[in-house]
This record gives C-alpha cells, structure tokens and sequence, in this order.
C-alpha cells in the first residue's frame, strides 16, 4: 500500500514519458507485485490483467483513463489521489506537455520582491544624501553576480530543473532494459513469464509485442492473430500432455466448442498459418515441444513436432492483429517467444485423446 510521503506527486510530470515514470515510481512505492495489483483491482469489481500493467509501465505515451484510475487505485491512492493523476493525464493528452507544479510559484517570486525595490531608491539612498557634514553614500558595489532579476531562487530553481530533466534522461534510458524486468511479475524466486501447467486455462501472449493469441469473432476459418490481451480473445486455450515433453494445445470456442490448435492442414513450410480446428484432424502438426528459452526463462518457444520450426508473428512483427504462423527459430526469437498466462476462471478443455 502507498505511504502518503513516499508517493509521487503526479503534478510534477511535465511530458507523456515523466508521467510514465512516475506511475513506475507509484508502483514501487506500494510494494505490490503485479499479481497483487491484479487481485486488488479485481476485489474491487475492476480489470486489471498483469501483461497490462506490464504494457502501460514500458511505454511513453499516456495510458487510458480507466486503465489509469483502476491502476492508481489498486496501489492503495485515495480518491483525491486518483483525481490528481486523471487531471494531469488529461492536460498531457490534450496537449502533449504541461507547465511545471508548485516550484513555479517561488521562481516569481523571486525576481520582483522587496530585495530590488530597495537597492534602487529607498530609505538607504535618501540617507546617503544632504544634511550638514554628512558623507555621502559611496555608491552601492557591483556584484559579479549574474545579471540583475536573476534571484538566488531562480537560481536554485534552474538548478533542480536540470537535474530533474537528467533524471528523466536517465529513466527513459533504463526503459528499454526495465520492460523485460517490469514483465516479471517480482515476487521472490518467481519466473518472468508463465510457463505451461496441465489443464490450466490461459491466454497465450507474445512476449515480444505484449499481444494475445486469438482468432477474429465472425470468422470460421479457425486462423489465429495477436490482439491486445484486454480486450476479448477467443477462443479459450488450456494445455495437455501427451508425455515426452510433448503437449495439446486445446480450445474451447464460445460458437463452434471443443478443438484443438495445429499447424493448418498439418503444411510443413515456414510460413503455414496456426489454425484452430476439430483435434484429431492434423496428426502430430496438433502437438508442440513447449521450450524455455534462457534461465530464469525469458520466455517458452512453441514448436510443431512434425517440423521442429517455431509458432511466431509473421515476419517477427509486434504490430497488432499479426497472423500467427510457423517459422524458422532463427534465434532472435522476436515475436517467437511466449508466456501462458493464466486467467481466472477455468472453463472447460478439448478431449485428451491424440488423432492421427
């Protein structure tokens, strides 16, 4: 939960990407782990996937405002809190950048006060003048000072301005590193993805685009794209084994029931689409080596055992609504890695049994 005086203060961001580091900053303020600000959101009657917060926290750009309110609130902040976040990501998607906060105040006010007016005509220069036997004044010295309406608080307040902007280098230049860390999901000793457990219900996500698989409601055709993991993905995926370090991928569609995912029509070429359908119907290209990649796993490769290639993005792209195909594990693995992430209700499986 957040203690009040290790909170950031929203109003402080002035661009899209400081605003991002400092929901970063929330984050760890609250101690929570991603799983934890899951379950949080969803007690309190909220969606909050884990692949979401992870998503929103490594990029630069404002996040949705519910997204945003269910987040804030999650971390423990009071309405108040919650308002002030929603306000300044209002002005920044409107405008793009925003003013400065309270500091702002205190550089005014340094540069007009009493301190000017009295070197320039007041009580001291009249007593320094007239009178019988009086010396004059000697003129006031000149300081070596920076020009003159330049005040000790703007200085200071340039000086923190400079040193806040390097610290917002600094992050943004740690945010390409920190995206596979803030994947992970922090508890100690836990992997960085979910790797695959009998008979769980998940969402399979590309750990390269944050994206999950799914097919396209409307569509018969059984072919599968990566959509954002939020919003509805169809059908229902749970894995079985079939021993051997071998498993079923098994489906269960809302309109068409119980199948299973396979290379389409069983092709052996780089490029043949995955394709969800009746199990049974493609032999071995409906069963997959499921394969950490690093230690701790840095994601699991999906590989068809009739070609020992890789399930991936076409063409390696993050971009959303990709076709999933067969490719060649050309190591890189962009787009071929994944995670199996659970979700939380189970529903019920494609039958164990393997055809061909």
């Amino acid at each position: 939960m957040v203690v009040e005086d290790r909170a950031p203060d929203p109003r402080e961001a002035r661009s899209a990407a400081e605003f991002v580091a400092l929901l970063r900053l929330l984050k760890d303020a609250s101690g929570l782990t991603f799983r934890e600000l899951t379950q949080r959101a969803d007690a309190a009657g909220e969606v909050l996937p884990r692949s979401t917060i992870a998503n929103m926290l490594g990029r630069t750009s404002v996040p949705r405002e519910e997204l945003l309110a269910a987040f804030v609130r999650a971390c423990g902040c009071g309405p108040a809190a919650v308002e002030d976040w929603l306000a300044v990501r209002k002005e920044l998607a409107v405008h793009g950048r925003r003013s400065g906060g309270a500091g702002e105040a205190e550089e005014v006010r340094g540069t007009g006060g009493g301190g000017d007016v009295r070197g320039t005509g007041g009580a001291g220069e009249v007593r320094g003048t007239g009178g019988a036997g009086e010396v004059p004044a000697a003129p006031p010295e000149r300081s070596p000072e920076p020009p003159a309406g330049t005040s000790p608080a703007r200085r200071r307040r340039r000086f923190w301005n400079v040193l806040v902007a390097a610290a917002s280098l600094l992050v943004l230049a740690a945010a390409a590193v920190a995206v596979a860390v803030l994947a992970r999901d922090e508890e100690p000793g836990s992997p960085s993805v979910a790797g695959p457990v009998a008979g769980r219900t998940v969402q399979i996500r590309s750990v390269h685009s944050g994206l999950c698989l799914s097919e396209k409601r409307g569509s018969d055709s059984g072919r599968l794209y990566q959509v954002p993991c939020d919003g509805e993905t169809l059908p229902s995926f749970s894995l079985r084994p079939l021993g051997d370090g071998v498993w079923r991928i098994a489906t269960d569609h809302p309109d068409y029931g119980p199948g299973c995912t396979g290379v389409w029509n069983g092709m052996r070429e780089g490029g043949a689409p995955m394709q969800d359908q009746e199990c049974g119907r493609r032999g071995s290209a409906e069963a997959f080596r499921i394969e950490p990649l690093g230690h701790p796993a840095e994601g699991y490769r999906i590989r068809p055992t009739h070609t020992r290639l890789c399930v991936g993005a076409e063409a390696g792209s993050g971009e959303r609504g990709t076709e999933m195909v067969q490719r060649g594990c050309d190591g890189s693995d962009r787009g071929s890695l994944f995670s199996f992430d659970p979700v939380a209700t189970d529903g019920p499986a494609a039958p164990d049994a393997v055809g061909g």
